[in-house]
């Protein structure tokens, strides 16, 4: 059992928990994750370990209630308890000095890029952190990643927040600068992930991202976390979650993601929870 010692409403249907696990937060290193069940009837999520406090002996984790597994975590109040928290699991971000580096979240993946920048600022880094979400009401960390990086540049898709735009268009930006830029690391949603990547391979620039395939066991044992690395079948539990973003086959990713949408749905339903 893992106390819930805070939770929090960040953005519409996005919520931070905070959860004892001191044996966890001691050992947990940046770009790994926990899975998570509610309780005996919940479902197994993963999630990216977003902050750890070894003197509180907590993690935190950020999601969106978005199907009927994730609402009910959320509801959690605190005080309450998550039956189960395995972790950490993955290989950790390879966090070494290397010069500048762009750490770039979109919408919940500023979530996961958020404890890598932090990191890769404390190795001695210039990190340039791009942020964005599809309006200002679902911006989430400004603060915390202004705190750890040297350049923060921020869009929203509508424009209701500091300009207009994609995240693809501000690293094209900073990109035509010119500088030397040793390395991108991009989370977010596939399809922003895949476009970062094109601009990238086009610069010459290596690029990591951290996949969020459907995931069961997070050991390796069901398979179902397999993804398409330049033609080799990898596990992004025991294998990534951080691959070469230039290798990555993004359609194949794509396609797995969508196979259970119907029972998640139903899923919803069933749970008076219907996605709108």
């Amino acid at each position: 059992m893992a106390k819930v010692v805070a939770r929090r409403e960040i953005a519409p249907q996005t919520v931070l928990l905070e959860l004892e696990a001191p044996k966890i937060a001691a050992k947990r290193r940046p770009g790994q994750f926990v899975i998570l069940k509610k309780d005996e009837a919940g479902e197994r999520i993963p999630l990216t370990i977003a902050m750890a406090d070894h003197a509180r002996g907590t993690i935190t984790v950020i999601f969106q209630m978005v199907g009927a597994g994730t609402r009910g975590l959320g509801a959690v109040p605190v005080g309450g308890e998550v039956m189960d928290v395995v972790g950490p699991l993955g290989k950790p971000t390879d966090i070494h000095k290397v010069g500048t580096v762009v750490s770039v979240g979109g919408g919940i993946g500023t979530a996961v890029a958020y404890p890598i920048a932090e990191a890769m600022k404390a190795m001695g880094n210039r990190v340039i952190g791009i942020i964005g979400a599809r309006n200002k009401d679902l911006l989430i960390l400004e603060d915390e990643f202004r705190k750890v990086a040297d350049e923060l540049l921020v869009t929203t898709d509508d424009g209701s927040y500091v300009r207009k735009g994609f995240v693809t268009d501000v690293l094209k930006e900073v990109i035509a600068r010119g500088a030397p830029i040793a390395e991108v690391l991009a989370i977010g949603p596939v399809p922003m992930m895949k476009a970062v990547c094109k601009v990238t391979k086009e610069a010459g620039i290596k690029t990591v991202v951290s996949l969020n395939p459907i995931m069961i066991d997070g050991t390796g044992m069901c398979g179902g976390c397999r993804v398409d690395i330049g033609g080799q079948t990898k596990f992004a539990c025991v294998d990534g979650p951080e691959f070469d973003g230039h290798l990555v086959n993004w359609d194949v990713l794509g396609t797995r993601l969508s196979a259970y949408k119907a029972h998640e749905q139903e899923a919803c339903r069933l749970h008076g929870a219907e996605k709108r």
